[in-house]
C-alpha cells in the first residue's frame, strides 16, 4: 500500500479524507462535539502535511443529511476544533465543491487547512451510479495535487471522497490508515498466542462473518452482549424476553461445533444481570445463565461471568475486543463491560479496541486510552476485516502510481 514516503508534498495542494464524523450535541443552543477521539487521530497526518509545507483541503461527512444541505449537520463546530488542536488557522468552505470554494482555496496559504463542508450535502458521493460519484471525484480532483486517504472509518465503502477521488489523483494512505491496516494485517496473519477475540453487541447476525473468519484462528473465543442469548438458544436453554436471532439459532450451533472440532475455547457468560424492563430504573436481579425468568431480560453479564471473562483474557498475547457485553449506556447495566475494558486495559499483550461502540464505551467509562495497544477509529470498516475482506478504499491504494 502507497503511503505518505511515496508522496512529495512540498509546495503542493493535499486533499485528505478523514473520518470526522464525530457526536455532537446541543448545550445551550450551540453545538458541542461530545467526543473528539476521531480529530485527535487524524492530527498526526495533517502536521506532517501542513509542516512539509503543503496546503491541505480537508474532506469530511457528518451523519446523514442524505444529500440536503441540512445546517445542523455543518462541520463548523469541527473545523473550530480541529484548528484548536492544530494551533493553525482551518477556514470552513462554503461548499463542497465550485467557484466559492475554488476561491477559498486560491487565498489559502502553505501550512493552512481549508475545510469542505460535510461531503455528504452532494448526493454523489454515496451515490450507487458510479459515473455519480466519478463527476464528484472529477470536480474534487480539481481542488488539489495529490490525495491522502486518512478517514479509515469509511475505507470500506465505494464513496466518491473514497475510491473513485484515488483513480483521479496520485492517491496514498495517511498514518491513521497504514497504521489502522498494519495493525489488523498483523493479527490476522500472525497474532501472538493465545489470541482472544472478545465479542459482543447486539445482535450475532452483526458478527456472523468475523465468527466465520476467526474462529479457525483463535485460541479463545469470548461471547457477551446482546448475541450471547442466541448462543444459549442454539444449546436449548430459555432466555426470557432478552434479544435473541431465532434465525440465527442454527448458525449459531454450527460455530458451537465448529468451535468444538478446532480445539477452541469457546467462553460463554455463566450468569447475568436481568431485568422486568428495558429501563434504567428498572428492578433487578442477577441470576445464572439457566435461570432466565421467563418475563425478565438479561442486560448485563453477572459478578461470576465478570471474573470468568477477566481469566479468559489475562495472559493473553494478542486480544481484540469488539462489541460490548452489556447497556453499557446505563448505569445499572454497565459493570461486565467496564470490567472487560479494565481486563484488556491490563492484560501485557497486543491488545486491540475494535472500534465503534467499544471505542466509546472506553470513553464514555474512563478508561484511559494509553493502557491499549490500538484503539480503532473504524467500527464497520475494522468488521470487514476482520471477516477477511477486502476493503475497497484500502485496495484502491496498492501498487505503483498509475
Amino acid at each position: 500500500m502507497r503511503t505518505l514516503e511515496d508522496l512529495e508534498v512540498t509546495g503542493k495542494t493535499v486533499l485528505v479524507r478523514v473520518d470526522f464524523n464525530v457526536p455532537i450535541k446541543n448545550v445551550g443552543g450551540s453545538r458541542v462535539i461530545a467526543d473528539d477521539g476521531r480529530i485527535q487521530a487524524a492530527l498526526p497526518t495533517l502536521k506532517e502535511l501542513t509542516d512539509g509545507g503543503a496546503r491541505v483541503v480537508v474532506a469530511a461527512h457528518l451523519g446523514r443529511p442524505k444529500g440536503v444541505v441540512n445546517e445542523e449537520l455543518s462541520l463548523a463546530p469541527v473545523a473550530t476544533r480541529l484548528a484548536e488542536l492544530l494551533g493553525v488557522s482551518v477556514v470552513l468552505a462554503p461548499g463542497v465543491t465550485g467557484p466559492e470554494v475554488e476561491q477559498a482555496l486560491h487565498t489559502l496559504e502553505p501550512g493552512a487547512i481549508l475545510m469542505l463542508e460535510n461531503l455528504r450535502f452532494d448526493p454523489r458521493e454515496t451515490s450507487k451510479d458510479s459515473s455519480e460519484r466519478g463527476e464528484l471525484a472529477a470536480e474534487l480532483g480539481e481542488l488539489a495535487d495529490a490525495f491522502v486517504s486518512d478517514g479509515f472509518g469509511v475505507v470500506h465503502r465505494e464513496q466518491a471522497s473514497v475510491t473513485d477521488i484515488a483513480r483521479v489523483l496520485p492517491s496514498v494512505a495517511g498514518r491513521l490508515v497504514e497504521r489502522e491496516a498494519g495493525v489488523f494485517t498483523k493479527i490476522l496473519a500472525d497474532p501472538a498466542r493465545p489470541f482472544v477475540v472478545i465479542l459482543g453487541g447486539s445482535k450475532v447476525s452483526d458478527k456472523l462473518g468475523v465468527i466465520g473468519n476467526l474462529i479457525a484462528k483463535v485460541d479463545r473465543l469470548v461471547i457477551g452482549g446482546g448475541m450471547a442469548y442466541t448462543f444459549l438458544a442454539a444449546q436449548g436453554y430459555g432466555v426470557g424476553t432478552s434479544l435473541l436471532e431465532v434465525d440465527q439459532i442454527d448458525t449459531v450451533r454450527g460455530f458451537i461445533d465448529q468451535a468444538a472440532n478446532a480445539g477452541v475455547d469457546l467462553v460463554l457468560p455463566v450468569d447475568f444481570v436481568v431485568a422486568n424492563e428495558f429501563a434504567a430504573d428498572a428492578q433487578t436481579k442477577i441470576v445464572a445463565f439457566d435461570a432466565i425468568p421467563a418475563d425478565w431480560m438479561g442486560l448485563d453479564i453477572g459478578p461470576r461471568t465478570r471474573e470468568l471473562f477477566a481469566e479468559a483474557i489475562s495472559g493473553a498475547g494478542t486480544v481484540v475486543w469488539n462489541g460490548p457485553v452489556g447497556v453499557f449506556e446505563m448505569e445499572a447495566f454497565s459493570a461486565g463491560t467496564r470490567s472487560v475494558a479494565e481486563a484488556v486495559s491490563g492484560c501485557a499483550g497486543f491488545t486491540v479496541i475494535g472500534g465503534g461502540d467499544s471505542a466509546a464505551a472506553v470513553r464514555v467509562l474512563g478508561i484511559d486510552e494509553s493502557t491499549f495497544s490500538h484503539i480503532s477509529t473504524g467500527g464497520g470498516a475494522s468488521i470487514e476485516f476482520l471477516e477477511g475482506k477486502a476493503l475497497p478504499g484500502l485496495t484502491v491504494l496498492e501498487g505503483p502510481f498509475a
